[in-house]
């Protein structure tokens, strides 16, 4: 029986590589539902080829311009909203949902597939850093499976023993090693990182990413968030995972173990490889990725990450070390950031010293709630865009 999938973040690049999997498997998979932002355009492509039962998108204008954008008689229903988009992710009739929404936005639709027992090949970390204890209490009372997409997280996974459930001890399990490519200003001085222009941030070295990632990436940012991330999905504290900066981006994380041992996943820079793990899981499928060529890679180099040149990474270890509310702050302070950034408001060095503001500024409270995750989050935004138009920096 082929399996239904919601695809939330379809124009994305993550969304995008999933349509490109599913369409090389029509006999295992079909999409059901499409979940996107504002791209009306690639979202209008992608209803023709894969006929979903519906399509949303976040605001009403956007959803009536795709409506009137589509064939005459094409079956797919138009919607907007959060509600909409949490309702294709807990569908009765989905099996599997990519939860590829990038930032803040993707947690309510995330949650619902996870509350609902779906299979959530996740994407967007920002759900655990937001909500952590929230999401994986989500994920153990529906009965969902939850399989990392982002890399690293997939990497992890694959190198850790099956069923693993925590207990590092029996599993003879040292440590994690997270790697990180490093960006694009790897190697640079905090002098040069003052003159970064948006162009040269969301110039990845090895990913195809979309341009928030891509700036989070070149501040360690990403790697800061997947740390968090990581310590959520795989029961352990950040003093249990070494960051590895690695600029080929071959090896994709390893699992070091107690009797000398380091697994590690190697493969191409392509995001179809772990969509592909995870919507076949514990198969495996082609995913169109070319197959590696050590010949040609020829070196493999690791080096230890500048976390003073790049502050982020630190960031997020406090934040998470301060715990409860405290990491959805540098979730939301850090996407104000990173958008004031590529709008030339403010300078390549000035994304940590935002975040860090903003941090400050908070009062940690204990994690009880969904709509207290929320509200913080939106008094983060607001406090640091009020720092933005005060200069306060």
């Amino acid at each position: 029986m082929r399996q239904a999938v919601t695809v939330l973040g379809s124009t994305g690049s993550i969304g995008i590589n999933t349509l490109d999997v599913i369409a090389r498997h029509p006999d295992r998979y079909f999409v059901f539902a499409l979940g996107a932002g504002k791209n009306v355009t690639t979202m209008a492509q992608q209803i023709v080829l894969f006929q979903p039962r519906y399509a949303v998108l976040a605001a009403e204008a956007d959803a009536l311009q795709l409506q009137a954008q589509l064939p005459s008689g094409t079956p797919t229903t138009v919607l907007f909203g959060d509600a909409a988009m949490a309702m294709i992710a807990r569908h009765d009739d989905v099996s599997i949902v990519m939860a590829a929404i990038v930032g803040a936005a993707g947690l309510l639709p995330t949650l619902a597939a996870a509350q609902a027992g779906k299979r959530v090949l996740l994407a967007n970390k920002e759900s655990l850093v937001m909500a952590g204890p929230l999401f994986m209490q989500a994920v153990a009372d529906g009965g969902a499976q939850l399989l990392p997409i982002d890399s690293e997280h997939n990497a992890i996974f694959q190198a850790m023993p099956v069923g693993f459930q925590g207990d590092y001890d029996a599993a003879g399990i040292k440590q994690i090693l997270l790697t990180a490519s490093g960006g694009p200003f790897r190697g640079w001085s905090s002098a040069q990182l003052h003159h970064v222009t948006p162009a040269q941030a969301v110039a990845h070295p090895n990913w195809s990413m979309g341009q928030k990632i891509s700036v989070d990436s070149a501040t360690l940012m990403n790697k800061g968030l997947e740390l968090i991330e990581a310590c959520f999905l795989f029961h352990c504290q950040p003093e249990q995972i070494q960051v590895v900066v690695h600029p080929q981006s071959v090896i994709h994380s390893m699992v070091q173990y107690c009797d000398g041992s380091v697994i590690a996943q190697l493969g191409q820079p392509d995001m179809r490889t772990p969509i592909a793990y995870g919507l076949a899981w514990p198969e495996r499928i082609e995913a169109g990725v070319e197959a590696l060529d050590l010949f040609q890679i020829a070196r493999l180099d690791f080096c230890q990450a500048d976390e003073e040149t790049f502050p982020c990474l630190t960031l997020a270890r406090e934040a998470f070390a301060a715990g409860g509310t405290m990491p959805a702050v540098l979730n939301a302070a850090n996407e104000v950031a990173v958008e004031a950034f590529l709008a030339e408001q403010i300078h390549f060095d000035r994304i940590p010293t935002l975040i860090q503001y903003t941090m400050q500024q908070h009062t940690v409270e204990p994690m009880i709630g969904l709509q207290q995750v929320l509200n913080v989050d939106s008094w983060a935004r607001e406090c640091a865009k009020r720092a933005l138009i005060e200069g306060t920096l």
